[in-house]
């Protein structure tokens, strides 16, 4: 826990996790609020409910690269201001909305996001030591657990017992309380030898060894959003659907304490390995068929959720030069987003076409390909030179986290 004291002692640190977590948790919960409202305000299907869904993730997949540009451009006070007053206007109309209007205002809302994530790891990167920044990540990546544990049941929680509406408001409120603080503490996201870097073409960055981490990013989250849907799918053919909620809680807790020891481990290890490590443990979960078994199965697929995480974005941190680190993390939320907007449809039709185990295979499956990819790419990226202006870190292939 010492490591985890001195990020915490970092001037600023405590509290840019405080109000991203604040935003984090609206940023996840705010699915499950526009299909709640969708189904129980307007009286409408889960079909519908899934369109507006699906328009604020394909918003979110395109925010990253275009609001971290700007924010490497513009300034991020700039950036956040804009996005707290869009994100004031479109949920404060929500109730207001019919539904044709409500998928766009969905996408406005996915596209202009407080950008939480990236700003809070840019912020991290510039703040810490090579030597502090994998104990801090991984204390992000357990925020980020902690946010999606929280945010889905408090709004499923809040919209049966009160209008649906009333928590598309609360909400947006959320937003705008975690966006204005984040504008207010306006943390540095360059270090102080980092402040005059120039921004590289996007050739010079954007090769082989980031796409290698890309790649395992979008895995990473296409096995996460498949597990979810083969619990589901595996507790339903049970009869035991209702303790669905129980084992997405163990995944969630046992995902906290794998990134807490993670970072606090001597050494790094390879982000390919991590995740290949978590398609292999994932694989075999369908074997379980009841809910306390698989409470236990999903054991090992949470212990190596977080840790995989982390060493994502501590790979995307040491491979981006500080001029364009906002535009790099903005491609790693992006990865992120399409792979979890990928990964319950794809162990649908896993399921659909199978067993109910067959979606932890799939799951598991997609997380190995991409890992060997990521494995594969790394392996083929050339030695890069040290850009000008930022401070020099290891840039071997196992140092960079890959």
């Amino acid at each position: 826990m010492i490591r985890y004291r001195e990020i915490l002692a970092v001037p600023g640190m405590a509290v840019l996790l405080g109000v991203s977590f604040v935003a984090r948790t609206a940023i996840t919960a705010a699915v499950m609020a526009l299909t709640m409202y969708v189904v129980l305000g307007l009286h409408m299907s889960f079909t519908a409910a899934g369109g507006v869904s699906a328009a604020l993730t394909i918003g979110l997949a395109l925010s990253g690269p275009l609001l971290g540009r700007l924010i490497d451009r513009r300034g991020l006070r700039r950036v956040l201001g804009v996005t707290v007053v869009v994100q004031a206007v479109v949920w404060l109309s929500v109730p207001l909305l019919p539904y044709a209007a409500l998928l766009g205002a969905a996408f406005v809302s996915g596209v202009l996001m407080v950008p939480a994530q990236p700003v809070a790891r840019q912020a991290i990167a510039a703040a810490t030591t090579p030597a502090q920044r994998r104990a801090a990540f991984a204390l992000e990546s357990v925020q980020g657990e902690l946010s999606y544990l929280v945010g889905p049941a408090v709004v499923i929680l809040c919209a049966t017992t009160v209008a649906p509406g009333v928590v598309a408001w609360g909400l947006g409120a959320l937003l705008v309380v975690g966006g204005t603080g984040m504008t207010l503490l306006n943390p540095p996201l360059r270090a102080e030898d980092e402040v005059e870097a120039d921004r590289p073409p996007r050739r010079e960055w954007l090769g082989v060894g980031m796409v290698a981490v890309l790649t395992m990013a979008f895995g990473t989250t296409t096995l996460l959003s498949g597990v979810d849907i083969a619990i589901i799918a595996t507790l339903e053919e049970a009869g035991q659907a209702p303790w669905a909620a129980l084992v997405v809680a163990v995944l969630g807790v046992s995902s906290v304490t794998g990134g807490l020891v993670y970072g606090a481990l001597p050494r790094p290890l390879p982000t390919w390995f991590l995740l290949g490590l978590l398609g292999l443990v994932t694989i075999p979960v369908g074997l379980a068929r009841e809910w306390p078994w698989l409470c236990a199965a999903v054991l090992g697929t949470g212990l190596l959720a977080a840790p995989a995480l982390s060493a994502l974005a501590d790979a995307v941190t040491r491979l981006a030069p500080a001029g364009v680190r906002g535009e790099a993390t903005g491609l790693q939320s992006s990865a992120q987003s399409a792979g979890f907007a990928l990964g319950s449809p794809v162990a649908g039709v896993a399921v659909d076409m199978s067993v109910p185990a067959s979606g932890f295979a799939a799951a598991g499956l997609a997380g190995l390909a991409t890992a060997l990819t990521g494995y594969l790419l790394s392996r083929r990226r050339p030695s890069p030179r040290t850009p000008v202006a930022i401070r020099r870190e290891p840039t071997s292939t196992t140092d960079a986290g890959l």
